[in-house]
């Protein structure tokens, strides 16, 4: 069983993380842990219809981002990877600086002292020169550095069709296949 992390934070756009959380609950072979930090709670329900435990039913496994003693927060605990959809930049600051200051920043850590992918879908914008060195830094140090960006060659016709493509796309860096995903096949 492959054991994926799904970080949602307060930053706009948890869709990403509902939808990771949704297309990763189709593999059989695959356990998911969430972890909400307090603001993506809120921004959840200004952003979706969808309450807080609507999103966490999606998951295997809930853990509080105060629970600084959840079983991700050690390196013991084998996970495949870790995604964090959106990432804010205050995660990001945490992140990159190797500040465990709550259960998601700590997993992230645990994450990439392990070697493991830990993927951060920044969501803030513009950036400005701080910002762009904490992504830097983070990729520096491991991560990989995934802006919810859309493609458009797949001809997307819905923004859940943008959602699951840049999704998808990102979850091939946790060696998730999508089935589905559009690919590029040249000019």
């Amino acid at each position: 069983m492959r054991r994926i992390v799904v970080a949602i934070t307060g930053a706009s756009g948890s869709v990403y993380g509902i939808r990771a959380l949704e297309l990763l609950a189709s593999f059989t072979d695959v356990e998911t842990h969430l972890i909400m930090s307090g603001p993506a709670k809120t921004t959840l329900t200004v952003e979706t219809d969808r309450s807080v435990a609507d999103v966490e039913a999606l998951a295997d496994h809930v853990h509080s981002s105060r629970d600084i003693a959840a079983p991700t927060s050690s390196g013991s605990f084998r996970t495949a990877g870790m995604l964090v959809a959106p990432c804010s930049i205050k995660s990001l600051s945490a992140i990159a600086n190797s500040l465990s200051a709550d259960l998601i920043s700590r997993t992230a850590d645990v994450t990439l002292k392990e070697r493991r992918p830990l993927v951060l879908m920044v969501r803030e914008t513009p950036f400005h020169l701080g910002h762009l060195r904490l992504m830097q830094q983070a990729v520096e140090i491991g991560a990989v550095m995934f802006p919810p960006v859309p493609a458009f060659y797949n001809k997307p016709e819905t923004l859940d069709d943008v959602v699951s493509h840049s999704v998808g796309r990102a979850l091939e860096h946790l060696g998730v296949e999508v089935d589905g995903l559009d690919r590029w096949h040249g000019g």
